[in-house]
């Protein structure tokens, strides 16, 4: 199944379910920051006469735009699937050692993905405790490492991690802290010359949401 196909199957069955009583659908925005601290990674090239020591320099602030569903379970708890659009961005440190000399580049990478938890929580009067797996769909990727004539991406269509963090609900709005947890090692998708490489960590993130039910 395509990421496309697999989107607007959710998207389909989220419809489905928000016509059935009870059943509250929202939007949210927010932000969102990288928690990652990793060792560079050494890359050679050219058999070995070229050498890139890769770091990384800046995980930007990432932004988010989405819709949810919460359907009760009982007085306590509750079920809220997502689909979540959100950007990123992170700037890497490249020192270039060739035999012509060394030269250090600030490069940029920019990163979209559709997200799709599905959280279980409970109530405790406004305040919220959620928790749950999520499916990240890779959608697109813009890179400055195009540069390298031997750099090539090698994305998941699909990444598991895990959510969880507390919310507050005021009225029709609600706010949430999560963290994100990723199995997958960071920069996993880096290839050169047909070898992969990846940093030493997983990419952690702290998401802030925004949202309003109708």
């Amino acid at each position: 199944m395509s990421w496309r196909l697999f989107i607007l199957s959710t998207l389909f069955t989220l419809s489905a379910l928000a016509t059935q009583a009870q059943i509250r659908f929202g939007v949210k925005a927010g932000l969102s920051s990288t928690d990652i601290n990793v060792s560079e990674i050494e890359i050679l090239r050219n058999g070995g006469a070229d050498r890139l020591q890769l770091a990384l320099e800046n995980a930007q602030y990432g932004v988010h735009a989405g819709v949810m569903l919460r359907l009760p379970l009982g007085e306590t708890f509750l079920l809220q699937p997502e689909v979540v659009f959100n950007s990123n961005t992170v700037e890497y440190e490249v020192e270039d050692l060739n035999p012509s000399g060394v030269s250090t580049l600030v490069l940029e990478e920019k990163f979209q993905y559709v997200d799709i938890p599905l959280l279980l929580g409970a109530k405790f009067g406004p305040i919220r405790l959620m928790a749950g797996p999520e499916g990240r769909v890779f959608v697109n990727s813009a890179s400055d490492l195009f540069r390298f004539n031997d750099y090539e991406q090698t994305f998941d269509d699909v990444e598991i991690s895990f959510l969880g963090g507390v919310g507050l609900d005021l009225w029709n709005l609600t706010l949430d802290v999560r963290y994100e947890g990723n199995f997958d090692k960071f920069g996993d998708h880096i290839t050169f010359g047909d070898q992969q490489f990846a940093f030493n960590k997983s990419e952690n993130r702290w998401i802030f949401s925004l949202g309003v039910f109708f």
